[in-house]
């Protein structure tokens, strides 16, 4: 199946509930600025803000559905109920953790692939490491994305972007490639490109506005700090 989005920007657009930005309303008029903007296509999660977002912005949604589990580190549209739910919205991509870790419940990545394939939808691995990338393409996935690089215990260590990771992916796979996590210039962005990623996916540096304004107030501080050192 064929891309719904062309090479280019895709704006994550979420804000869990204890963020001010919270709602579905909110979300549909960020991803309305965003494709204003020019982004090629909107990451969102949960039912609500998805069918929010695709009622207003003529964009593809790439969908996920986050949900905390007892049993499992797994919370990227970690079972069949989430992947259902994100289905129901419509959205064109559906998005869930493909990491090693085991998923909750016993829900097995396999299943979940041919699940999103039944109804005709594209499925995207969020991945941590190379193998993992390997692993998602060796079982149907249809794009792959760094979403979860410095995330995992494996992983943690590692500063973020995470571009050898983004490079070797690209290099290893035949599949396409989105660069995603902790992306906050543009100068990282034109970076992930330059090592062969389709689409790159920002989201806090664009939609969350509390996350912002801190990145100028420690440079603030930094400064202040400084001068008063001098």
């Amino acid at each position: 199946m064929a891309l719904p989005f062309p090479p280019g920007l895709v704006v994550s657009c979420q804000a869990l509930e204890d963020e001010p930005l919270h709602g579905a309303e909110i979300m549909a008029k960020m991803s309305k600025a965003a494709e204003q903007g020019g982004a090629v296509a909107i990451r969102a999660n949960g039912s609500a803000d998805i069918v929010a977002i695709r009622a207003v912005v003529h964009l593809p949604v790439i969908g996920i559905f986050k949900v905390h589990y007892s049993d499992s580190p797994v919370y990227i549209t970690p079972t069949a109920h989430e992947v259902d739910a994100v289905l129901y919205t419509g959205a064109e991509v559906v998005s869930l953790d493909a990491t090693d870790r085991k998923r909750p419940s016993g829900a097995i990545l396999e299943e979940l692939v041919a699940r999103i394939h039944g109804q005709g939808r594209l499925a995207m691995a969020d991945i941590s490491t190379l193998d993992e990338a390997l692993r998602a393409e060796s079982i149907g996935f249809d794009l792959v994305s760094t979403t979860l690089a410095g995330y995992t215990a494996e992983t943690s260590h590692r500063g973020l972007p995470d571009l050898k990771l983004l490079s070797e992916v690209v290099r290893q796979l035949s599949i396409p490639v989105l660069a995603e996590g902790q992306i906050t210039s543009s100068e990282q962005l034109v970076a992930c490109f330059a090592r062969g990623a389709y689409a790159a996916v920002v989201g806090g540096a664009i939609t969350r506005p509390q996350l912002i304004t801190k990145r100028f107030v420690e440079a603030f501080r930094q400064w202040q700090t400084s001068v008063k050192i001098q």
